[in-house]
Formats: C-alpha cells, structure tokens, sequence
C-alpha cells in the first residue's frame, strides 16, 4: 500500500430530561456524540424499525437495513475483560467452504448508536465478500452490559473491540492470525485506540471517523474555547453530585425530536438517518427518546481521551481512513492520517457528507475496503 492520499468512487434508570441548552451545546458536538446537539427536550422518537410517516433522504441507495442472502446472520454474546456482556451479530459468508479459516474483522457503529445502525450494513457488505464479521454493541449501549445505560467510557469502548477479537478467534470459521477492525463514526477513535494495545488487530480501516476526544475537548474546527471547556466540565461536576446524592440522571447531545426553521445543517444531517425510517432503531427494552444522548456527568470522560497520542505506533499494520468530500467531520481523518505511521492511505469520497458514509451504499467505496483487507488480512 502506498503513503499517498486517494480517492474512491463514488429501559433505564430513573432520569430527567435532557440537558440541551447551556454550556454542554455551547459548539455542535463539542460535548456531543456521533450526532447533532439536541437544544429541545419535545416528543419522543418512536420505535424503530419505526412506522414514522418520514421516511428519510434514501437517495445513492441509503439501504441501513440491508440483508442479504449470502450470508448468516446469528446473534451471540461473550463476556469482555471485566467480566461485562458484549452483545454482537455474527456474519458468515453462505459460500464458505467446510474447513476453511477466513479473515475477519469486528465492526463498530456510530457513537451513540447501536450495531443495528450501519455496523451491521458493513459487516453483511463485507461479509459477502467473503469475510466473517461481527458487528457490536459498545458497551452501555445497544444489548451490551453497563449501567447507567448511555455512560460513555472511552476505556471500556476500547475493550469491546479486543473482546471481539477475542470471541472470532475461538471461531472455527476464522483464523485467529487474520483479524482487523472498521470503526464508523466514533468508533473510528475506538479501533485505533484497541489497536494501539492490542497486536493481534492486523489492519484497521475507519469510516468518517470522530476523534470523541477532540471533537468534546475542541469542537469542530477547535472551536471551543479554553473557558467553555472549564464550564462544560463544571457543568458535568455539578451534575455528579446530584447523582450521588440520589437525583436524576441527566443527557446530553445527541440527534434532535424536531427540526425548527433554524435548525443548522449538521442537525438536519444526523436527523435525517436518526429520526426517520431511513436509520432510526431503539433496541428492545430501552426508552427511545434517549437514543443518541450519553449521560452528562460521564460525557466529561471524552475530555481525557488521545486516541491520537502515539497512532504511529500501530504501524507497520496498515491503517484506512475513509471520509467524505463534504463531512464535517473530514478534519479528524485527516488529522489521524497525517500523524499515523509509515503505511497508511486517506480516501476522499467525491460529493459525500459525514451521514451519508453511514448507509449511502452507491456512495461507500466497499470495494477499496474489500481491497484493503484482503491484500493486508493474508
């Protein structure tokens, strides 16, 4: 693989209502996941697969909720490190022939999402090509362990990516020597963090990838200054000693209910794939108007997130950073290829946003992802 950039074709615990005003929205995503700033606190997003009269943008194939009849897909749970249950889907290709090991990789999704959004997209997509994937539910979110439910921990986010790798190789379909990772979104930060630590992730490949860490720390465009960071984490201090001492648990960030005049265009982007039929999924058991919002007193936890810090030492495993023309979010692939080490590859993807890298399927280049793995999965 050449250094040079190129580009492709094209049920909870009590709580109270979400913090959408104040410091915590003072920059989009400053203390925000993979979504848009929610500064209302109006109806609930319905259920999902959701009977929603708005069906979404589902234009260059936006198809999240693919299946194919080439592969299968089971539902499995293994235990992490820490003893938590990590809940993922297995993709084996149908074509597989007995006895073979295939190469694989542990898929993750978006940064306050679930699998069922995009992950499993690309884990059947790349499955297809032959690939044993498993897509997974970070913890505290989706089916996976962790309570209060929506905490953010970078750490334990990490964790799942090498507990996934633990559960492929025990696979009898997989060889234990050929597994990588693909993280969407915020789980882009979450791959090259576990691959920091954990060799036995030969080829990692992010997809319009948020660095939680600085998008919370800086904003977007290092927007956020010095003293609202200081007010961001007051905000969240407090908050902790009204936790502790029996109150409510508040949220923050995450994808708008309702879209207003003024509404920016970031938060028309994520609520066109969260709050429509195109994207929206609340997981069995959870409460649907808190899809997208991580709590406010453990949101201050991306502050202390580097995913960056030493990414050269991933290297000599090769890295990809996908990203669109038009994401808002090009920044931070950028920045991780600039600082990542010797082998190493940015693509651009023509006329792209940040969103439409989640499910656009004539937009996303599977066939350089196909590519990548294949020639370093070998």
């Amino acid at each position: 693989m050449t250094n040079t950039r190129t580009t492709a074709r094209r049920g909870h615990s009590r709580w109270s209502r979400i913090a959408g005003a104040g410091v915590a929205t003072l920059a989009v995503l400053a203390a925000s996941a993979c979504s848009a700033t929610d500064s209302n606190t109006s109806s609930a997003a319905p259920a999902s697969p959701v009977a929603n009269p708005a069906s979404g943008d589902l234009s260059n194939g936006a198809d999240n909720f693919y299946t194919s009849d080439q592969v299968t897909m089971e539902k499995v749970t293994f235990t992490n490190q820490y003893r938590m249950d990590v809940s993922g889907n297995l993709f084996v290709p149908k074509n597989l022939a007995a006895g073979t090991l295939a190469a694989a990789m542990v898929v993750g999704h978006p940064m306050g999402a679930v699998k069922e959004q995009s992950a499993n997209l690309y884990a059947t997509k790349m499955a297809e090509q032959g690939f044993v994937t498993l897509s997974l539910d970070l913890a505290f979110w989706g089916g996976s362990a962790g309570e209060p439910r929506n905490a953010v921990a970078p750490d334990l986010y990490t964790e799942n990516f090498s507990a996934g790798v633990d559960f492929l190789r025990t696979q009898d379909t997989v060889d234990p020597e050929r597994i990588g990772a693909l993280g969407i979104c915020g789980s882009g930060s979450f791959v090259i963090s576990a691959a920091k630590i954990d060799p036995r992730i030969k080829a990692v490949a992010t997809v319009s990838m948020y660095d939680m860490g600085g998008a919370n720390r800086n904003g977007l465009g290092h927007s956020v200054t010095p003293e609202q960071r200081q007010a961001i984490l007051a905000q969240a201090a407090t908050q902790r000693d009204v936790e502790f001492t029996g109150g409510p648990v508040e949220y923050t960030s995450g994808t708008v209910r309702e879209l207003a005049a003024d509404s920016t265009p970031i938060e028309r982007e994520f609520y066109d794939f969260y709050r429509t039929q195109r994207g929206a999924f609340t997981p069995e058991g959870t409460t649907p108007d808190l899809t997208t919002h991580p709590t406010l007193s453990s949101n201050a936890k991306f502050m202390n997130f580097y995913p960056f810090n030493d990414i050269e030492t991933i290297s000599p495993r090769p890295m990809l950073f996908v990203t669109g023309e038009n994401a808002h979010s090009r920044e931070f692939s950028e920045e991780a290829y600039r600082l990542a080490g010797d082998r190493k590859e940015l693509v651009i993807v023509p006329g792209a946003g940040h969103v439409d890298l989640y499910d656009r399927t004539e937009l996303i280049p599977f066939d350089k992802l196909t590519e990548f793995y294949t020639q370093n999965l070998t």
